[in-house]
């Protein structure tokens, strides 16, 4: 079969390798389309912090069933989902039902191989089948559950006003739920196309240019008092540390991103505000529903989400294409 490896930072190759053989409780997914999310491109970059090359990158995967277990609900041909998280099942996290958290966990395209491949085999419990989902928007299922994960740790709220700061997809993906959940949400990014995307084809109610101005503006929009919930999705420490300014009194501040470095705030600002910092780490298998949930409820504009598609075979070349600003990607889709 073909696959997609990442040998080093900034090159990758189209290899074959074996189908692999499937192993007990495991299903053989034929995989239709993959999406690429930041997480590709950081690894791509060398920027992930968990990873070791070289690696087969992609966890936002759809599909079809190859072969699945004797008396499975899935059949061949079924279209299927993949949940890419893998949790031991028997840590502490996983003990209290926090499987996103596992203390041993492994992600498909980051801790082991993922789906940029003609077949991959994975454990049943993270095979769903997709319903009447068309496979190529079942792809974006994962990125969407990441900011569905992050909007439910804020405990967001129809009485809530929510800051979203970096509108790049999984911001983007905090806007829908965030609103899904009908609370007021501003955006705040340095980039202009972005943000009117954000405001055309998401609902974001109101906008943030991320200058120097931006905390002034931020107390103007919100009668001097900042947000309720801010949710930080830049993946870049600086505007990680500077969200702390644009806390309410008693806010939430959710954090998406992850970096390498350390972040800092100061903590009398902190303390005054009794505000409230969470972690917010992959998602839950109820946060991939309520992602289904939406979709199938036309709350979720896919079509407007998956901007660029390309092959497999042409990943090479496209990887150095659209991980350029200027393309305008929002959700690339390579197509098995």
């Amino acid at each position: 079969m073909k696959a997609l490896i990442c040998d080093e930072p900034g090159r990758l190759s189209l290899i074959e390798r074996p189908v692999p053989e499937r192993a007990e409780g495991e299903v053989l997914v034929r995989i239709r389309h993959v999406g690429i999310c930041g997480t590709d491109f950081h690894i791509y970059a060398g920027k992930h912090p968990f990873l070791e090359y070289p690696r087969v990158m992609g966890h936002e995967l759809s599909g079809t069933v190859e072969e699945a277990p004797a008396g499975s609900a899935l059949k061949t041909g079924d279209p299927v989902y993949i949940v890419p998280y893998l949790s031991c099942g028997h840590c502490h996290a996983c003990a209290k039902g926090l499987t996103n958290a596992c203390q041993n966990i492994k992600v498909l395209g980051v801790h082991c191989d993922g789906g940029m491949a003609q077949y991959l085999c994975v454990p049943e419990a993270n095979v769903v089948a997709t319903g009447d989902i068309a496979l190529a928007d079942a792809a974006m299922i994962e990125f969407l559950a990441i900011g569905a994960h992050g909007v439910k740790r804020g405990a967001i709220t129809a009485a809530d006003r929510v800051l979203v700061t970096g509108s790049g997809p999984i911001g983007m993906s905090a806007i829908i739920f965030a609103k899904a959940r009908g609370a007021h949400v501003t955006v705040m990014d340095t980039r202009r196309d972005r943000l009117d995307f954000a405001l055309h084809r998401l609902g974001a109610d109101a906008l943030l240019i991320a200058d120097e101005n931006a905390e002034a503006e931020a107390l103007r929009m919100t009668d001097g008092n900042g947000f309720d919930v801010v949710i930080d999705a830049t993946g870049n420490a600086v505007p990680m540390q500077r969200g702390f300014n644009f806390l309410a009194h008693g806010a939430r501040y959710v954090l998406l991103s992850v970096v390498r470095t350390d972040i800092t705030f100061s903590d009398p600002e902190f303390h005054k505000r009794e505000a409230t910092l969470l972690a917010s780490r992959n998602a839950q298998a109820d946060d991939f529903a309520e992602v289904v949930r939406q979709m199938k409820a036309g709350n979720v504009p896919t079509r407007a989400l998956n901007t660029h598609t390309g092959r497999l075979e042409d990943a090479v070349s496209l990887f150095t294409e659209w991980s350029r600003p200027e393309a305008g990607v929002i959700k690339a889709i390579l197509e098995v």
